[in-house]
């Protein structure tokens, strides 16, 4: 999967789940500004992003996923081999 198929699919994700138009997404943006995400909220993104890449997201390295364009490194640089 390329960084494109991953921003496009991770972008079309969380605009579905959080009803967010996806077009406020910008690379630098803070997601949880963006979307408004309470702590409930954030754990939904978490699972929704775990169950869809079939990647972990500990604790400890979701303090550093602030904004769009981290979200995309983690999940480009954690993606099983094909």
């Amino acid at each position: 999967m390329t960084r494109e198929e991953i921003i496009t699919q991770v972008n079309s994700l969380l605009s579905d789940e959080f009803e967010v138009d996806a077009a406020t997404f910008a690379p630098d943006a803070n997601i949880r500004e963006t979307l408004q995400l309470d702590s409930l909220s954030l754990v939904d993104l978490v699972a929704l992003v775990q169950q869809t890449y079939r990647i972990k997201i500990p604790v400890t390295e979701l303090r550093g996923i602030q904004t769009f364009a981290n979200l995309y490194d983690y999940i480009e640089s954690h993606l099983p081999a094909a």
